[in-house]
């Protein structure tokens, strides 16, 4: 997908070692050891993308504004629990902890509640990215002895997902049910990201994105079913005014900003169907001209629309071609949906039921 424009960090990040509960502000470079099981396994990296917006109110106090933030902090701790041993399960912190440990320690930093104050006069959008590490220099294949967690973040002026080219790579595999890590962030994800999109470039020298399908590779390839993008989930929008979301799985990650766009939709009027897509019906849609748009959804960019999507047979040639019809309803509903999913944030939109906002006092 497109990067992020004008981005500036934050002074400062925190370190919370979880055996000791030993909460650390630490420059916003500090480094882990080089030979550290996360170095080298990817052990205990696990992490968190958080959208949060910054103001201040009629009184000049300063105010952290997240949406459904909870669900961000469930998923990390799922995270965390799928990189310890069982017999570490008590180390997990808390939701509550870890709310705790980002709005009332971390953010109320002198350096870092000035950075905030800055976002809020400028009216910046915050991302906010907790992570774990294994803090111990370290040697052997080995569960982590000093799991941390770390949390920093940046404000940025735009994020440019719009326009994106997009291709279906039906030949790698981001992750496999049976390991039980496609609904998870973990850092050994997003290698085989990188390497699809690297493939999509070679059916489309401008492509932004990569398609994937399940994991069932002995299937023929119009029975396998659509997972998500290599970076973000998916949404299909029919000319019958519908719009698809693919149900949650083994394989795919639970998108908080999905749930909170699907949200918007309904409140708006427009008919929502939870259910698979095999890469067939995709194939038949496209080529019937069926499908309005195809839409990234992702925390950063919130939803972009998909200007070309490039569909393959099982040689990698191009068997159709989807373009979006942009006079369609549905296609403008879909950045109306983006625009009040923002303003949600900055308290100029309804929030729609389901969703809940969290408001910080700093």
């Amino acid at each position: 997908m497109a990067k992020f424009e004008g981005v500036k960090w934050a002074p400062r990040q925190m370190r919370y070692l979880l055996p000791g509960k030993q909460f650390n502000i630490l420059e916003a470079d500090a480094k882990v050891f080089g030979v550290s099981r996360s170095t080298f396994y990817a052990t205990f990296l696990c992490f968190e993308g958080i959208r949060f917006f910054a103001k201040k109110t009629a009184k000049g106090q300063l105010e952290v504004i997240l949406l459904n933030w909870h669900k961000n902090l469930e998923r990390l701790q799922r995270g965390m629990a799928f990189n310890l041993s069982k017999s570490q399960a008590d180390l997990i912190p808390t939701i509550e902890e870890m709310e705790s440990l980002i709005v009332h320690q971390y953010f109320r930093e002198p350096a870092v509640r000035a950075f905030l104050s800055e976002m809020a006069d400028a009216g910046a959008q915050g991302y906010l990215r907790p992570f774990t590490l294994d803090e111990e220099q370290s040697m052997g294949v080995t569960f982590p002895a000093q799991p941390a967690l770390r949390a920093i973040f940046c404000r940025y002026d735009d994020y440019l997902g719009e326009p994106f080219i997009g291709v279906v790579v039906p030949h790698l595999i981001r992750a496999t049910s049976a390991n039980k890590t496609g609904w998870l962030k973990l850092g050994i994800n997003y290698l085989i990201s990188l390497k699809a999109l690297d493939a999509a470039k070679d059916v489309e020298p401008q492509a932004g994105a990569a398609l994937f399908l399940d994991d069932r590779t002995h299937l023929d390839l119009k029975d396998r079913k659509i997972t998500e993008w290599d970076s973000s989930c998916c949404l299909f929008g029919l000319r019958d005014g519908t719009v698809v979301k693919i149900p949650e799985s083994e394989l795919i990650l639970p998108s908080v900003t999905i749930q909170g766009i699907i949200a918007i939709l309904r409140d708006m009027g427009v008919k929502v169907e939870e259910r698979h897509v095999t890469y067939g019906e995709l194939l038949e849609r496209v080529k019937k001209n069926e499908l309005v748009v195809a839409a990234s959804i992702g925390t950063a960019g919130i939803m972009s629309r998909c200007q070309k999507l490039l569909c393959v047979d099982k040689d990698n040639g191009v068997a159709a071609i989807h373009v979006p019809d942009t006079k369609h309803p549905l296609y403008a509903n879909l950045g109306t949906a983006k625009a009040r999913y923002w303003d949600i944030y900055r308290e100029k939109s309804k929030l729609p039921a389901g969703m809940n906002l969290f408001k910080y006092t700093l």
